[in-house]
């Protein structure tokens, strides 16, 4: 699957020069959705302009969205975790204010080799990897074929081998293929924010307290997906690219994995399957156990991010 043409700028963003060294003077500040705006930078590389956010120093860790999501979802975590470690969080292609190549794919396999540039253009040469979502199939490809830029690895609920898409997935990648996904779910939820939070929502769908998400997350999240009719293409292709399971005879590689690997899993999710979580206990090689989180659905790290900080401080050995 292909994208359209490389954007000429970002919504509601701020261009960024990208460089080895990370912006100083923002540890410690609460990410708001001004600052998260504020704070974009883009790294120019063959794929395209990456989105990402920079904060803290020392060692990396970088942080994978889920879908249809990006970077912001990982803004309490980052508060949290940028006193202990350079935290990088970039929105993947086709996804949040990125901006894609002429006829760059945008398969998971493309994202990993994405990550990869990203990385080697700031200069960072390991991270302690932290996923949610598709973000965690990415994370599971990343690791296995490229274990030496790994520290770490904290995922949280996502794809495994066995539910790679898992079913509930199924109507919004049919719903890409005929070109209405974006305008039937998330037009609609980011003109009423209140329906976004209802229980035919996102919100009811993936968050466990009503609450969520706020709307100035709907807005981050929804409007850069529905910025312009090839935006809206390139969220489709994402969808669309999730159909072939990615992580089809992952297994072996997983058990042959050493990278330190803890498992949370919000028990709450009817999206990804309730045996994931053992079943990602007993495959990877280094598995540090599983924290099942009762009642946390599919996007709980933007709503616990205490328990992201709490835990990866610990697989850290900061704990």
């Amino acid at each position: 699957m292909t994208t359209s043409a490389l954007a000429l700028g970002a919504v509601g963003g701020q261009s960024g020069i990208a460089s080895g060294v990370a912006p100083q003077g923002v540890v410690g500040e609460a990410m708001n959705v001004a600052a998260f705006h504020a704070a974009r930078r883009f790294a120019e590389t063959r794929f395209g302009r990456i989105a990402y956010i920079d904060r803290g120093a020392g060692e990396v860790a970088l942080f994978l969205h889920g879908f249809p999501l990006n970077s912001f979802q990982w803004r309490g975590a980052i508060d949290r975790l940028s006193a202990h470690r350079r935290c990088v969080a970039p929105d993947f292609l086709a996804m949040g204010y990125t901006q894609v190549a002429e006829g760059q794919s945008v398969t998971p396999d493309a994202q990993v080799e994405m990550l990869l540039a990203l990385l080697d253009q700031l200069a960072i040469t390991s991270v302690d990897l932290v996923a949610n979502d598709s973000g965690g199939a990415v994370a599971q490809l990343f690791v296995t074929r490229h274990p030496e830029r790994v520290r770490t690895l904290l995922l949280t609920n996502c794809d495994t081998e066995m539910d790679c898409p898992p079913p509930a997935l199924l109507p919004v990648i049919e719903m890409s293929k005929q070109g209405v996904f974006v305008d039937q779910w998330l037009a609609p939820w980011r003109a009423d924010k209140a329906l976004a939070r209802s229980a035919e929502g996102i919100g009811g769908m993936c968050y466990a307290d009503p609450a969520h998400p706020g709307d100035e997350a709907i807005e981050c999240y929804f409007a850069p997906l529905l910025s312009s009719p090839w935006r809206k293409g390139l969220a489709h292709a994402y969808a669309i690219a999730l159909e072939r399971n990615c992580l089809e005879g992952i297994e072996p590689l997983l058990k042959r994995c050493s990278v330190p690997t803890r498992i949370l899993w919000g028990t709450g999710d009817t999206i990804f399957s309730a045996q994931s979580p053992d079943y990602l206990d007993r495959s990877f090689g280094n598995s540090q156990g599983v924290r099942r989180l009762a009642g946390s659905k599919l996007f709980w790290p933007e709503e616990r991010p205490d328990v992201i900080a709490e835990e990866a401080r610990r697989l850290w050995g900061l704990a």
